[in-house]
């Protein structure tokens, strides 16, 4: 029996709209009302979750938020920060260089925005609109963001941010870890964040077993947790490769109620 539901957000969760669909909001309250454990993991910042943290009630029901990726776990029911790991200072410079060099636009999320020195570039435009964050530019990158920081953004054409993930992981991977969450999108994360081991600290505090879990997703930050759970789930509209190592793919994308089907299939 499933005690744990962790489900990434866009292209999981949310349509195309970035709304939960009326069919997908009824069935994960049945879902919690029968006991499990919704967590809602994200590369999205905390204030970006929120209201779709309160609109499926997690407070009330005991569930959990795991945002930028991993970096940070919060019990929704008492506020309590669970886990949290930060990018160590010495790394933004080599960060911003490496912006510069490659001229792919870097950007962090900072009180409720997204601080960005480019901000009239149209992938920045889509992260904007992802969070529902307004975009705020920066004169000056470094001085302007804030410590600690979760994590930072760089995001370009996904030939173009491919060639340089790979660039970037070869000098700094012992630091920090990189990869895409989105083809357009490279995330700069702490060492060792990533869903899966958010998830792990999750099952340690509730006493459960990973087989007992069921993870589901869509894209490439997604892998790790859907390897790593009893039940890894990829949605029809997911990634090749998140396809390639899960145990279930659904019938119909996250704009046609993809996880009804996991939730009556499995859970009810």
């Amino acid at each position: 029996m499933y005690k744990m539901l962790v489900l990434d957000l866009d292209g999981t969760l949310v349509n195309s709209h970035k709304e939960i669909t009326p069919n997908t909001y009824s069935a994960l309250m049945k879902a919690q009302q029968s006991g499990i454990h919704l967590v809602l993991a994200s590369g999205r910042p905390v204030d970006s979750i929120r209201p779709l943290a309160d609109l499926l009630q997690l407070e009330r029901f005991g569930g959990f938020v795991i945002s930028y990726n991993g970096a940070r776990i919060i019990n929704w029911s008492t506020g309590e920060v669970l886990h949290q790991e930060v990018l160590p200072p010495e790394v933004l410079p080599a960060l911003y260089e490496y912006s510069h060099i490659s001229q792919l636009p870097i950007l962090v999320y900072q009180n409720g925005c997204v601080l960005t020195e480019d901000s009239d570039n149209s992938y920045v435009d889509q992260v904007s609109f992802t969070n529902k964050m307004p975009i705020k530019k920066a004169v000056n990158f470094l001085k302007e963001i804030r410590h600690p920081l979760h994590k930072c953004l760089m995001v370009g054409d996904p030939i173009d941010l491919h060639q340089w993930e790979m660039k970037m992981a070869a000098e700094l991977g012992t630091k920090m870890n990189i990869y895409r969450s989105s083809p357009f999108i490279l995330e700069l994360v702490p060492l060792g964040v990533d869903k899966a081991k958010a998830i792990a600290v999750l099952t340690d505090y509730l006493g459960i077993s990973r087989d007992e879990v069921i993870a589901a997703g869509d894209g490439y930050n997604d892998r790790s947790m859907i390897e790593y759970a009893g039940l890894g789930v990829a949605m029809k509209n997911a990634v090749p490769e998140v396809k390639e190592i899960a145990d279930f793919i659904t019938e119909f994308s996250n704009d046609k109620d993809g996880l009804v089907e996991v939730i009556e299939r499995f859970i009810l």
